[in-house]
């Protein structure tokens, strides 16, 4: 005779649930705290009081733009991701000679552009 196995079934996690809850959309108000954080840092470069930190945030909104639009998703925004890394580059530079952040006109609205490009905010979907 064989040894029977007795499985026990632990109920921490409703699979369904779980699924469902991934695969949902990022809920609005983390959204709005990236947005806050993405023209905060715009606002400061442009102000004359950005930190590479602030530089950072700009170069991670250009590095998501260009990965999806070379992905297919939206690449009508290649030219404004070439415009903006031509700023961002610039200001890189030009933080090295003089140790202020700074962008030029154009710099600003094309980095502006890229993240009114991602504030578009998908429809709600529905599973079931």
């Amino acid at each position: 005779m064989r040894k029977q196995v007795k499985r026990k079934v632990w109920a921490l996690l409703n699979p369904i649930k779980h699924s469902i809850e991934g695969a949902c959309i990022t809920d609005r108000d983390k959204l709005d705290k990236l947005r806050v954080m993405e023209y905060s840092a715009l606002e400061a470069i442009t102000k004359g009081m950005g930190t590479i930190q602030d530089w950072h945030t700009l170069t991670e909104v250009l590095n998501l733009s260009e990965t999806m639009s070379r992905a297919g998703i939206g690449p009508e925004v290649l030219p404004v991701c070439e415009k903006a890394q031509k700023a961002l580059h610039e200001a890189a530079l030009r933080f090295q000679k003089t140790g202020k952040l700074g962008l030029t006109g154009e710099g600003i609205q094309s980095v502006r552009e890229l993240i009114q490009y991602r504030v578009c905010r998908p429809a709600t979907i529905k599973y079931f």
